[in-house]
């Protein structure tokens, strides 16, 4: 929660400068001259910031999907359909996702 309140107010104000005391949205110590912003602004950033990092989790499964078939495409090699298709389903996998729910519930396709 701390870390999720902290992206939040970043979202809002990436050079703010701030702490938080334990899990508390009300313990929000705003330093250097940060200028405070209300606690119903940081909350309504919740969704997005969980948004951001379940998409940042499923890019990074991709993604080392995706560099563990990265050599089929080196000039010495022949990608097959099958595996081309493998891969375009992985670079696609993030299309269209809009919750966290999505996110989470993605199935990766299987590796031929």
């Amino acid at each position: 929660m701390k870390n999720k309140i902290i992206e939040s107010i970043l979202k809002l104000n990436p050079t703010a400068q701030v702490s938080v005391s334990g899990e508390d949205i009300n313990t929000i110590v705003w330093e250097n001259g940060t200028t405070p912003i209300p606690v119903a602004d940081i909350q309504a950033q919740f969704p997005i910031v969980e948004l951001d990092n379940a998409m940042s989790t499923l890019r990074a499964k991709r993604n080392k999907l995706l560099q563990d078939t990265d050599f089929y495409g080196m000039s010495d090699n022949t990608m097959s359909s099958e595996m081309a298709t493998y891969r375009q389903a992985l670079r696609d996998i993030t299309s269209g996702i809009t919750t966290v729910e999505q996110a989470n519930a993605v199935v990766f396709p299987t590796k031929p």
